[in-house]
């Protein structure tokens, strides 16, 4: 079936699918729910790229929405090989729109996490690859792209619920000052913002578009000033 542009909002029955999942996470109930599956959670979710997407491209001309599985759409099956929980599937829809070149993963992006009761919305890159982990911690500090960050990152804070990466490390690391403005900064392996908030009402409808797009719009300068360090890493 070929996405649409138009999209409807995600059905109730999309998180029903989830809410089972969760209680019944094996191959078998899996199977016996494929077409619930590919009915109320992949075709809504092509849809709703090539919606979201059209409306990003407005403010990314060059974003990435691909309504393919391992491309804006995250695989289910969990990769159990080196974990030690081997529940064979993700319990939550992780849909993805990247902007550049690389890899997509290696690549900042905009990110919609339906976890029922709840998701997530935001913006950045969730792990660095080492060669951007050395630019981002060389930009924290830099004259010019640290400030910038710092104000980014004051601004993005004002938005109500908004939450800034997270802490890798206890210590800043190795050759950079602990008392430095962006120290906290300095401390992650991966930077992203965004807000964990309960499914709104406004999911099961038209609305869902609009409502994601003006949740996701004043991250925008997080996502440019992750653009541009790993434009400024490439060359």
């Amino acid at each position: 079936m070929t996405p649409r542009a138009d999209f409807d909002g995600f059905p109730r029955d999309c998180v029903k699918f989830y809410e089972g999942l969760k209680k019944n996470n094996s191959r078998v109930w899996f199977d016996d729910h494929r077409t619930d599956y590919d009915q109320f959670v992949m075709a809504p979710a092509r849809d709703f790229v090539v919606a979201l997407g059209t409306r990003l491209r407005k403010i990314v001309p060059r974003i990435h929405a691909e309504p393919h599985v391992n491309k804006s759409i995250f695989r289910i099956n969990r990769d159990v090989r080196f974990s030690a929980d081997k529940l064979p599937y993700k319990t939550h829809l992780g849909l993805w729109f990247w902007e550049g070149d690389a890899r997509r993963m290696e690549c900042s992006g905009f990110y919609f996490h339906l976890d029922p009761p709840r998701m997530w919305l935001g913006v950045g890159m969730y792990t660095f690859p080492p060669h951007l982990l050395e630019e981002y911690r060389n930009s924290c500090v830099h004259d010019i792209y640290g400030k910038e960050l710092t104000r980014i990152v004051a601004k993005a804070s004002k938005v109500p619920g908004t939450s800034i990466g997270r802490e890798n490390y206890k210590r800043v690391p190795r050759g950079f000052d602990p008392d430095h403005r962006n120290a906290d900064l300095l401390r992650m392996n991966g930077f992203h913002a965004g807000i964990d908030i309960r499914i709104p009402k406004e999911i099961f409808t038209p609305k869902a578009v609009d409502f994601c797009y003006d949740k996701l719009r004043p991250y925008l300068p997080v996502h440019k000033w992750l653009v541009a360090m790993t434009e400024r890493a490439a060359n």
